[in-house]
């Protein structure tokens, strides 16, 4: 009997609202361990916007894309700060990635032991961005 660490498939797809969310360019966050107690952490996903989009929010809608690419921030804060305008003094940016398609979105999120049905909306946490 194999114990792998690695996410099955139905653990590695994306619910169909935050798939959405994504290919729409809404902002996905997750919080996670800090490096010390008296700081907190968050790693968001972040979709590229394109001219496109641009217009389309112009026009009053919200443009779907499902080849968007993305840009991946893990973030560590001062708690102290997380509810105020100066949330980014003494922020730490642990690692990012630029990525290209949903597929590499995947590869990745297992790469750092994460996976899709762990993120919320913005709104649904503390990430101050």
């Amino acid at each position: 009997m194999s114990t792998s660490s690695r996410p099955n498939s139905s653990e590695r797809s994306w619910p169909i609202d935050k798939l959405t969310a994504l290919r729409r360019g809404q902002r996905l966050v997750i919080e996670v361990s800090a490096t010390r107690p008296e700081r907190r952490a968050f790693i968001g996903i972040t979709p590229v916007l394109t001219p496109a989009d641009t217009q389309a929010r112009r026009e009053g809608w919200k443009r779907a894309d499902d080849a968007r690419a993305f840009h991946l921030q893990h973030w560590d804060y001062d708690a102290d700060r997380i509810s105020g305008f100066d949330h980014d003094i003494g922020a730490v940016l642990i690692r990012a990635a630029a990525i290209a398609n949903e597929q590499e979105l995947i590869t990745t999120l297992d790469a750092w032991h994460l996976r899709p049905d762990q993120f919320l909306y913005p709104w649904q946490t503390d990430d101050p961005t």
